[in-house]
């Protein structure tokens, strides 16, 4: 496990809980739209922060807060993730996770060990565009349908979410989108944010009746979709 970035305390990342978020480093995917580039792209850059300061921070603080959010960069290609999870698991935390999906058999192993009690999947675009998203040309969809199926078979609580980016997302995508998670239990879209950590410069975003319009044409198939931050 690596871990670059803590945050110590935050009523919003995992709501319902008082949480702290820990930042995995390294990513298998290059989304153009990223924010959290830093722990993207050349990581080695970055310091780490041994696992056990982690669990220090977490032993001391039991009590007081509640969970444990894990994001990344990608947290499913991390070495030794089960054993992390285990060993905060033991300490009384709820886990959510957010993954962008593309480890399902990974993913699958660590729900049925009752590793992580929440997972939010970043489900990036419709399949037909979902190469450009990733900035992966013609990737290979097949690991994001199982672990959309995965999800959508109820097996955790979860959720899935996509960043709306206007260079990147068209009425056609949420229709599809519509139809891949149809009847999925939380589905949010989330509008695109320029930082100055962005992987790509010159994106965009959609204005609020844009976002609301795709947001209807969603919830033709998932009643549930709504927008955050709204």
């Amino acid at each position: 496990m690596v871990i670059q970035s803590l945050k110590k305390f935050s009523l919003l990342d995992y709501p319902g809980q008082v949480a702290c978020t820990l930042f995995t480093a390294g990513c298998n995917f290059r989304c153009p739209y990223c924010y959290n580039s830093p722990l993207v792209m050349d990581t080695h850059k970055n310091q780490d922060i041994p696992l056990e300061e982690v669990y220090a921070y977490l032993e001391k603080y039991r009590g007081l807060l509640d969970g444990v959010c894990l994001t990344g960069g990608e947290p499913l290609i991390q070495h030794g993730i089960e054993e992390f999870l285990g060993r905060i698991r033991e300490m009384g935390y709820v886990i959510r996770l957010e993954t962008n999906g593309s480890c399902p058999d990974k993913l699958r192993k660590i729900v049925s060990e009752d590793l992580v009690s929440y997972v939010v999947m970043d489900l990036k675009n419709s399949q037909e565009s979902y190469g450009k998203t990733v900035g992966i040309e013609g990737y290979d969809v097949s690991n994001i349908c199982k672990s959309v199926e995965f999800l959508l078979s109820g097996a955790v609580p979860y959720e899935f979410n996509t960043t709306v980016v206007l260079e990147l997302h068209q009425r056609s995508d949420f229709e599809s989108i519509g139809r891949w998670i149809s009847g999925a239990q939380k589905y949010y879209l989330q509008r695109f944010v320029n930082t100055d950590n962005v992987l790509q410069k010159g994106l965009h975003r959609y204005n609020d009746s844009i976002m609301h319009q795709a947001l209807e044409v969603v919830k033709k198939n998932v009643p549930s979709a709504r927008l955050r931050g709204w």
